[in-house]
């Protein structure tokens, strides 16, 4: 942090002096350019100015608003380029679908053939524009006029978007004339955007970029088929439903289609956990149904729906929670600062689980152990178990993809289950929702029902939280037999009334603060309504409550 003095600076202005001046001056201290200034505690563009006094900070694309920045810095020179290759009257659209791994599927549709020579061009022309170092411009303009210049350049999501906007003014970024609308904000000019690379994929492209731990490298695409999969199928339900953006969910809102389109789904999602059901009940080796999944994917109520289907299948399903295989409390793993790691595999207690399981399979009974969070220890408290001709274990944990975790058992007894809540909605074509702002919304919302914790306290865990999921569960995810997206398409309008009250209440000193801000804004999009048209055996009745299951 620095304190600004600026008397007789060179560039000295009315309002202080530019921000991207002074990060100039210390960007030697930096191992990558500097993209974002913290301004007495609020992110700022480098084109802002600052006054004498001021305390300031820099943020990198080792920082997440940082990183946020660039990749939208990136889209829109990524766009640009691309409308200029093939010619802004032969592209019908230009929609970014989701994320896969550290690049973004963007689907082209126009009069264009999609193949390698397109896309060296396009490539071409963005390093043209990164060593031309072209300004990306902010300017403010009215709604209203904004919704016209949106449908005037057939962005017709954006369009729908600024029609339920409150604000009365939009800021609209340009690169070289080409204008559009992002979410946050920008990098200040083209030659800061330096790492990427494109390439074809599927019926798509790939824009490939850098991640926060290396920011000057671009790492080699890894296909995810089965996530792609999921990731599409859920992307044109969404289509087949008429809300693909957020937008055309409002628009359901408004003619007051919302329960048609709650009801929908739900039948959408029980149908896939039945489908799954069978798909196990048609296995009769298949004894132990694993499932895993990041933070607040929906996990438990997806377990107890899914031991429905199972019995209506004419199975008996048992549930197991790994957790209660946790070694005590003292000898749990250490993290490099000492605190204990209580996401690593090395607290289950491997041997005993692999005992146990190998016990029930061979038709021995067991003794169910239960881990008391309280004294940190485990317990027997008389539970047993055995499995018999149509018995099924239903196995929850974060770890139940690895194979480490049951390397006892033979795999053919194993059915393996990722479950996630994988966005399908965006806020318009160039826009996406992260995945993870979905799930975090999810837990901030539940941990204040179930655990009297506040936003921050939830905010504060999260990063924690992912690097526990980067580790322990996504190097899984393709080892899957299927995969289940939780997801709501109408989940965000439900949750903005429960949320909005727990973020306002983040203090605005803390370091929590700027990410309260960030969900907020981005709930703002949404218009809010009642949880009363929600099933009691909804997925989202885990998070705001009211469900028919002990969850």
């Amino acid at each position: 942090m620095i304190r600004l003095d600026i008397a007789g600076s060179m560039h000295e202005y009315e309002d202080g002096i530019l921000l991207k001046f002074v990060a100039s001056r210390f960007q030697e201290r930096y191992d990558s350019d500097i993209l974002l200034a913290m301004v007495d505690g609020k992110l700022q563009e480098l084109g802002k100015p600052a006054k004498d006094g001021s305390h300031v900070s820099f943020l990198t694309a080792r920082d997440r608003p940082g990183m946020m920045a660039y990749r939208r810095s990136a889209l829109l020179l990524m766009l640009k380029a691309f409308y200029e290759a093939v010619g802004f009257d032969r592209v019908e659209k230009v929609s970014v679908e989701y994320a896969i791994g550290n690049g973004l599927f963007i689907e082209p549709r126009g009069d264009f053939a999609l193949d390698a020579g397109l896309l060296e061009q396009v490539e071409a022309k963005m390093r043209e524009y990164v060593e031309a170092e072209i300004p990306i411009v902010k300017r403010s303009v009215n709604t209203e006029d904004a919704v016209e210049l949106f449908g005037r350049h057939r962005m017709y999501d954006k369009e729908k978007l600024f029609r339920f906007r409150r604000a009365s003014r939009v800021n609209l970024y340009s690169i070289g004339g080409f204008e559009d609308y992002y979410y946050g904000y920008m990098a200040p000019h083209t030659g800061y955007i330096r790492y990427f690379r494109l390439l074809l994929y599927r019926h798509g492209v790939v824009l490939m970029l850098p991640d926060m731990s290396a920011p000057q490298v671009v790492p080699p695409f890894c296909p995810r088929e089965k996530l792609f999969t999921v990731l599409h199928d859920s992307e044109d339900w969404a289509r087949r439903l008429g809300v693909p953006t957020v937008g055309a969910l409002n628009e359901r809102i408004t003619e007051g289609g919302l329960n048609d389109l709650v009801l929908i789904q739900e039948a959408i999602m029980e149908k896939r956990m039945g489908d799954i059901a069978e798909m196990i009940a048609d296995q009769p080796d298949k004894k132990f149904v694993m499932i895993a999944g990041p933070s607040s994917s929906g996990k438990t109520t997806f377990s107890h729906r899914l031991s429905i289907q199972l019995r209506a299948k004419g199975l008996t399903p048992h549930p197991v929670s790994v957790d209660n295989y946790f070694v005590n409390r003292v000898n749990s793993p250490l993290n490099p600062d000492g605190s204990r790691n209580y996401e690593a595999l090395e607290c289950v207690d491997l041997e005993l689980f692999n005992r146990d399981m190998t016990d029930l399979l061979a038709g021995r009974t067991i003794d169910l152990p239960t881990y008391n969070f309280i004294s940190g220890e485990r317990e027997y408290r008389g539970g047993k178990l055995a499995l018999g001709q149509g018995d099924i274990l239903v196995i929850e944990g974060i770890h139940c993809l690895n194979e480490r975790l049951s390397e006892s058992l033979p795999r053919e007894s194993k059915f393996k289950i990722y479950i996630s809540a994988l966005t399908q909605l965006n806020i318009d074509e160039h826009n996406r929702i992260p995945t993870t702002d979905g799930r975090l919304l999810r837990r901030i919302i539940r941990d204040a029902r179930t655990r009297g914790a506040t936003a921050q306290d939830t905010i504060r865990a999260w990063p924690s939280v992912r690097r526990g999921e980067e580790e322990n569960i996504f190097p899984y995810q393709e080892d899957a037999d299927v995969m289940f997206n939780s997801a709501l398409v109408y989940e965000f309008a439900i949750l903005k009334l429960y949320a909005e009250p727990l973020l306002f209440g983040v203090p605005r000193n803390s370091e929590e603060y700027l990410e309260a801000k960030r969900l907020l804004k981005f709930l703002d999009y949404f218009l809010g309504v009642s949880s009363e048209c929600i099933p009691d055996n909804s997925i989202l009745r885990e998070f705001i409550g009211g469900s028919c299951f002990d969850v």
